[in-house]
């Protein structure tokens, strides 16, 4: 009887690296031009709900993965035996490849990317308040999809010595721009994220966040790099409770190993983010109050002395 088919599926295209089920099904085609592995009914397989009925599916199946087993062993061994027997002979680490399996969604074509980008993700980007001037701050970031109406919601939240600033609102996929736009239901603080479309696995995101300053003797314009990082379910919890701001001179890449995610290279994960961070520049574009107040002063009474002759 099979059994944990949609487990199975999921860890065969993790391991293979298949983001539709179009891709799963070319390299079942791949092992037999007449398979019968189906897209749609493939799409309910991952999902549990249903299984593959002909046994053809399953000696296919045997072929892609190359274990030397049958396709009545695929069919009913469990997930744990399945897992040791891929990553054994495909020389894999078996708990790196059940995260990856766990975190990727396979999606039935290439026209529901949307998707792909629910999950929960850290945001690294430079602190906006003077009093934190030259570190870096923390956000926490879940995308999910609203039930009604059908469409994507964005949770936006900093745990800050003020205590949770959390903002709620939407989200818009473009093919050349995804949108953010976050507001503070019981305040009146607002971010607006501009970001490069999302490509599959979306492991990481990035653009620019504006907004206002939040702690600070004045409210300023500001508008900073922002690198948003997909992150373990499990990191929830330490991202709410951790404080938003890093520590002076603070690493970005031994923050993402204390959330749960494997960092293979940390020196180069700090360099590569900096880079992006930094653009050159601060990564901070901020409008002094002093700058600002100054054109004011300058165009009121020009514009006073405008309606006085009209």
């Amino acid at each position: 009887m099979a059994r944990d088919i949609d487990k199975k599926l999921r860890l065969t295209a993790a391991l293979l690296g298949a983001v539709t089920c179009k891709d799963l099904a070319a390299t079942f085609r791949r092992a037999n031009t007449s398979t019968s592995f189906d897209v749609d009914r493939a799409y309910k397989w991952l999902q549990g709900r249903a299984r593959p009925r002909e046994l053809q599916v399953y000696e296919d199946w045997a072929k892609v993965l190359e274990l030397g087993r049958s396709g009545d062993w695929i069919a009913e061994c469990d997930t744990e035996a399945f897992l040791d027997e891929i990553c054994a002979h495909h020389h894999r680490d078996r708990e790196a490849l059940r995260r990856r399996a766990k975190a990727s969604v396979v999606f039935a074509s290439e026209q529901e990317p949307d998707l792909a980008v629910t999950g929960a993700f850290a945001c690294y980007s430079h602190a906006w308040s003077p009093y934190f001037r030259g570190r870096l701050i923390r956000g926490e970031l879940s995308i999910a999809i609203a039930s009604n109406p059908r469409r994507l919601v964005a949770t936006y939240a900093e745990a800050l010595p003020t205590g949770r600033l959390q903002l709620e609102g939407s989200v818009t996929i473009g093919k050349r721009l995804m949108r953010l736009d976050v507001r503070e239901r019981a305040g009146d603080a607002q971010f607006f994220f501009c970001l490069f479309p999302p490509t599959p696995p979306v492991s990481i995101l990035g653009g620019l966040m504006c907004g206002a300053t939040i702690i600070g003797p004045d409210a300023q314009p500001s508008v900073s790099r922002v690198a948003i990082v997909r992150v373990p379910a499990a990191s929830a919890r330490f991202l709410r409770e951790a404080e938003a701001y890093l520590p002076t001179r603070g690493s970005v890449s031994h923050d993402l190993a204390a959330l749960g995610l494997p960092i293979a290279d940390l020196a180069a994960v700090d360099q590569r983010l900096g880079e992006f961070l930094a653009g050159g520049g601060s990564g901070l574009d901020q409008i002094p109050l002093a700058t600002y107040g100054a054109l004011v002063k300058l165009f009121d009474p020009n514009w006073l002395t405008h309606l006085e002759s009209v």
